[in-house]
């Protein structure tokens, strides 16, 4: 983890992860820009240079989820900063790094690792979940990103693909969920921001989405002469609800 501290931290820390479709990792474009902001609000931003599936980790596509769940833990026990209070602990994603934060979110019950040490009693439940342009689910007709191929390959079972979608997890335990996408994204079908909309309000957990008619794939915090560019003000207010800012 990359850890950006403000002048004035809060008390608030999110973990953040840049898309790139589990091939790299876009931290300059997307993760990078999302600290800045986030320190201007005054919250610690740790962005995750998480491991890629086809690295070859002995633990394959589980590799990434391990880093958020140890990363979360690290963050709540007081290894990055002792200024961050552990109740107020959540995860931004972009794209492919919304995936791997939603299902993060969605699994935080999952023992994704064997425990290493103490820092591992501590919850990896991220307090709140904000998603942009996310990759949820991995069924067809949405099955054709880097994401899908990334994670299961080009002929998934059944079983593969359900098990590695979003939605399959949401519970009324998932943390208060912040959606955001653009009706022409070309990458990621404003569908998947649908679905996890759904998933969560059938699983009682307070979510919130926001749509704009442009601003394609990949508008990081908001594309100029864009709908988009208004989004942050949105998460703003929204992280406000929750005690994050």
């Amino acid at each position: 983890m990359d850890i950006y501290m403000p002048h004035r931290p809060s008390g608030a820390a999110m973990l953040v992860a840049a898309g790139g479709g589990y091939k790299r990792i876009e931290v300059e474009k997307e993760a990078i820009p999302a600290a800045r902001w986030l320190n201007e609000h005054g919250i610690v931003a740790c962005v995750l240079k998480y491991r890629l599936p086809r690295e070859k980790w002995n633990d394959g596509p589980l590799a990434p989820l391990q880093d958020v769940h140890r990363a979360l833990r690290l963050i709540r026990s007081g290894h990055v900063s002792r200024q961050i209070d552990p109740s107020r602990v959540g995860v931004l994603g972009f794209s492919a790094g919304g995936h791997l934060m939603g299902l993060a979110a969605a699994r935080s019950h999952f023992q994704s690792y064997v425990p290493l040490d103490k820092t591992d009693s501590f919850s990896p439940r991220p307090s709140v979940l904000a998603l942009a342009y996310p990759v949820i689910t991995l069924k067809p007709p949405y099955d054709k990103t880097s994401t899908r191929v990334s994670l299961v390959g080009r002929s998934p079972t059944v079983k593969d693909t359900a098990s590695w979608s979003v939605e399959t997890y949401v519970r009324e335990n998932c943390p208060p969920t912040f959606l955001t996408q653009a009706e022409n994204d070309s990458i990621s079908n404003p569908a998947n921001t649908a679905i996890m909309e759904e998933a969560c309000q059938k699983a009682g957990v307070k979510v919130e989405r926001h749509l704009f008619s442009r601003g394609g794939h990949g508008f990081a915090m908001g594309r100029r002469n864009s709908p988009t560019s208004h989004w942050p003000d949105k998460l703003e207010n929204w992280l406000r609800r929750y005690d994050m800012v």
